[in-house]
């Protein structure tokens, strides 16, 4: 069968979209992982499924890494799975509720054409994360391959240990970062974020994601930089967050309150390939 999709992205981090309501979408790890090969197949850091809503949303939303792992939130992805219900006229709404498997998203798309995404208040306590620690703390202390680190741990709708680094250029994201990924106190695994303050409005940041590994950006790990500098007294309530794909701005007003994204995402080409 001939499986339709859209290739975007949101700041380089890319995505192939499918629409799984007008059409069968048979995926298994295997097949995710054959069209995650840049050489082979499509290519992609995420692959995002458009299904029918299941309780009360507009649409039902589902992520799945390159590594053919499902996971439970994406925010460069949330933007691209706006832009492309919109585009492609599955609704005429600019707000829509996107059910995701962490809970409602709300994500709106503005009249620049960039979109903005409520995504849910932040949660601190590690088993909600999931962390393996006795109590909750704003730093813990990390074990990477005999060197202790300290991190901040959130979870976003998916796991993030933040780490702040004096020059994200030289940060040991290619060879830290797997072992923090899988390091086993994360007992779901956990994105690894290396964050360079530059003021209290700008910061620099490097993610390596889980099941996918370094991206050119990471919405969630946008989210979960800024909230680990605001809740450290380090950043103020609105962050300008550069990646190595772009900038997105975020805002926070403190703990008990939602995460608000804003940034762009593009569609680059249509296409069907033989599954």
């Amino acid at each position: 069968m001939k499986l339709k999709f859209t290739k975007m992205h949101g700041l380089g981090n890319d995505f192939i979209v499918i629409d799984a309501i007008n059409q069968p979408v048979p995926l298994d790890p295997d097949t995710i992982r054959r069209l995650a090969d840049r050489h082979f197949g499509i290519g992609f850091d995420q692959l995002l499924v458009v299904e029918k809503a299941m309780e009360g949303g507009d649409f039902r939303y589902r992520i799945f890494n390159a590594d053919g792992g499902e996971v439970e939130q994406c925010g460069n992805g949330a933007r691209c799975f706006a832009r492309f219900v919109y585009d492609h006229a599955l609704t005429s709404k600019h707000t829509i509720r996107v059910e995701t498997a962490c809970g409602i998203i709300t994500p709106t798309i503005e009249d620049s054409g960039e979109v903005t995404v409520n995504m849910g208040i932040p949660r601190f306590e590690p088993g909600d994360i999931p962390f393996i620690a006795q109590e909750r703390a704003l730093t813990y202390p990390l074990n990477v391959n005999g060197r202790e680190i300290g991190i901040f741990a959130v979870s976003m709708g998916n796991p993030h240990a933040v780490q702040i680094v004096p020059d994200v250029d030289l940060a040991p994201v290619t060879s830290e970062g797997p072992l923090i990924e899988s390091h086993p106190l994360f007992p779901e695994r956990v994105n690894a974020g290396f964050m360079q303050i530059i003021d209290r409005t700008h910061i620099r940041l490097r993610v390596f994601e889980r099941g996918s590994g370094e991206t050119l950006a990471c919405g969630t790990g946008a989210c979960a930089a800024a909230v680990c500098g605001i809740m450290r007294g380090l950043l103020d309530s609105e962050v300008q967050v550069a990646m190595r794909g772009g900038y997105l701005r975020i805002r926070w007003e403190g703990e008990h309150q939602p995460v608000w994204m804003t940034g762009p995402a593009v569609t680059v080409f249509e296409g069907k390939i033989e599954l």
